[in-house]
């Protein structure tokens, strides 16, 4: 596998529809464009979908985590999966694995899809030609 141009982002990940990254560590933040894409899906208004969908950490809005501390829309599968917000679309190609790659190992240890046989820079190539994809 040459570096860069030929890894792809399934090169390193394979989701495994368990739902482990659906457990929280640390919350799902909530974008504007997050919070008015599941409201409507939801069929509940803005400030309705705050009161009983989320919390507040840091000023910032989360979703709420069930008594079994996963996300409250999880039911064996996404409940919300068209609208989820984009911190679960971008999982587990994060910013913060450019930053420091040993940040995947760490995902890896609760995510049975993220491969973690591979050099840093074979990882880093993945994570950058997801988030290269994603760009407006």
């Amino acid at each position: 596998m040459c570096v860069d141009q030929d890894v792809r982002p399934e090169d390193i990940f394979e989701c495994q529809l368990c739902g482990d990254c659906c457990q929280g560590y640390g919350g799902t933040y909530l974008t504007r464009d997050d919070i008015a894409a599941i409201s409507h899906h939801v069929a509940v208004d803005r400030e309705t979908f705050l009161s009983e969908y989320c919390v507040i950490s840091g000023r910032r809005p989360m979703l709420k985590q069930g008594p079994d501390g996963y996300c409250i829309f999880w039911n064996k599968l996404c409940t919300i999966h068209p609208v989820k917000p984009r911190m679960c679309r971008q999982w587990p190609y994060l910013e913060a694995v450019l930053v420091e790659p040993s940040n995947w190992k760490a995902m890896a240890s609760c995510c049975p899809g993220m491969r973690t046989d591979l050099p840093d820079k074979i990882v880093i190539a993945g994570v950058r030609a997801y988030l290269e994809s994603i760009k407006p």
